[in-house]
């Protein structure tokens, strides 16, 4: 890690939203990756491998948001937002449409704050977030149709 200061100044509400967004990718890396682990049966076959796969997305979310906000010169959280199992696939994939929407809010005005700011990076990375938060969303809305 490079002891240069940054070329942006971010200011704190930004930073805080950045926080906001690596504990929420967070939450639901670890949500998605433990529904993926204990459902089971015919219906969480056709799912188990999408849970997994955006999991695995989120994860790498939380990388590149952390990655960003140190830059910026922040402190990345380590700790998650509240995390949600579920006990039935249809409990699972009603919170996981719903950690989604609340996601694609929180990113929109992300992208509004960066955009006030003159930050194009962040602008950027927040609206290549959004398209697959968007196509995460549609994933769980489409599987909870067939339930």
């Amino acid at each position: 890690m490079s002891s240069i200061p940054p070329v942006t100044k971010a200011s704190k509400k930004l930073l805080g939203l950045l926080n906001k967004a690596i504990a929420r990718e967070i939450q639901v890396s670890i949500q998605y990756m433990w529904q993926h682990v204990q459902w089971g049966g015919v219906k969480g076959f056709a799912v188990r491998d999408a849970f997994q796969t955006i999991a695995v997305e989120e994860m790498k979310h939380a990388e590149k948001i952390a990655e960003r906000l140190f830059y910026l010169g922040g402190i990345p959280t380590t700790k998650p937002e509240p995390i949600f199992v579920g006990k039935t696939l249809k409990e699972m994939l009603k919170q996981d449409a719903k950690d989604e929407e609340n996601a694609i809010r929180m990113y929109k005005d992300i992208i509004a704050v960066a955009r006030a700011e003159g930050d194009e990076t962040t602008n950027r990375l927040f609206r290549e977030i959004l398209e697959q938060e968007e196509d995460h969303h549609d994933t769980f809305t489409t599987m909870l149709e067939d339930l």
